[in-house]
């Protein structure tokens, strides 16, 4: 009877794990785990100060100076992923592109923010401009250059840095204009049109994105980057996909409506599929041997060396 038991719970616990690995791998990666789930180390404490940018306990944000640069550096702003609910500056930055950027004389900021049910996706996208305005006004205690700061941001963080690089309404509550921005760097999001990823979405998915957008069709549009694109302002976009159809089809929507407004914007095709893809744009960014490295650095030279 005993050994009948036992058989039967390690039955049980094999089918739910591989259900579970099913199920994630299937999975849309707007909502994935963080990359601590797969064993990725957590973002480089050395040189790391962890700062307040609003009253909230998750309104925080961890800043690294740029190594070895005695003159104000561009800063990059870091937006972790987690399926807009989930997710933490400390396990989901990415060691990789912390110590490569800082090493190519970047400042380097990864933010904390609020997160639903907690608090909408609009505060969301408030809590990322009021970052970007606490930090300006400490340009010259952290070394930074104000006129040269560009939005990162991965998964559901891809959405809010497009959200707030295209809709100006953020940025103005916090005292600020698209035109304090230079770039975006969106990756491997797939929020960029609300209404159409809500309606191609499978089941797994479509409860996600109810609870962070919800039914109203107007609010939906409301916060998709692709619709609110604002002539002619917005910073220039560099969106990074992997191969999957509604990250690539979102991708390329949100670059041709930034092109028809007259803004520079460029879509780069990495490599990668599935959840590991979706993990690995954000955790190996930064290694030398990793393809979309160059392409991003060759990117942020161009827009920040081109004036």
């Amino acid at each position: 009877m005993k050994h009948r038991i036992a058989r039967t719970l390690i039955a049980s616990t094999l089918l739910s794990t591989s259900l579970s690995t099913q199920v994630l791998a299937a999975q849309p990666q707007e909502d994935p785990p963080t990359d601590s789930a797969v064993g990725a180390p957590e973002a480089p404490t050395a040189g790391r100060i962890e700062y307040a940018y609003g009253a909230d306990v998750l309104q925080k944000l961890d800043f690294w100076p740029a190594a070895g640069v005695a003159k104000p550096a561009p800063l990059i702003v870091f937006v972790h992923g987690g399926g807009w609910k989930h997710g933490d500056k400390r396990t989901a930055t990415g060691m990789q592109k912390v110590e490569h950027l800082t090493r190519e004389g970047f400042a380097f900021a990864s933010i904390n923010y609020r997160l639903i049910p907690d608090a909408t996706v609009e505060q969301q996208a408030a809590d990322v401009a009021a970052s970007v305005a606490w930090l300006r006004r400490q340009a010259s205690r952290l070394g930074i250059d104000p006129s040269r700061i560009v939005l990162m941001g991965h998964s559901a963080g891809a959405h809010l840095v497009a959200l707030v690089g295209t809709d100006p309404r953020y940025l103005a509550a916090a005292g600020l204009s698209l035109s304090d921005l230079r770039g975006v760097v969106a990756l491997d999001g797939a929020g960029y049109d609300i209404p159409r990823q809500v309606a191609s979405a499978g089941r797994l998915m479509r409860g996600t994105y109810m609870e962070a957008f919800g039914l109203e069709p107007a609010r939906q549009r409301a916060l998709s980057p692709a619709l609110q694109v604002f002539k002619p302002d917005s910073p220039a976009f560099l969106i990074a996909h992997i191969d999957r159809a509604d990250g690539k089809a979102q991708s390329e929507a949100l670059a041709k409506a930034l092109g028809q407004a007259g803004i520079p914007a460029e879509v780069y095709a990495a490599g990668g599929t599935g959840l590991i893809g979706h993990l690995e744009i954000n955790r190996l960014l930064g290694r030398a041997d990793f393809p979309a490295t160059a392409a991003v650095d060759a990117w942020l030279r161009k827009l920040l060396h081109s004036t």
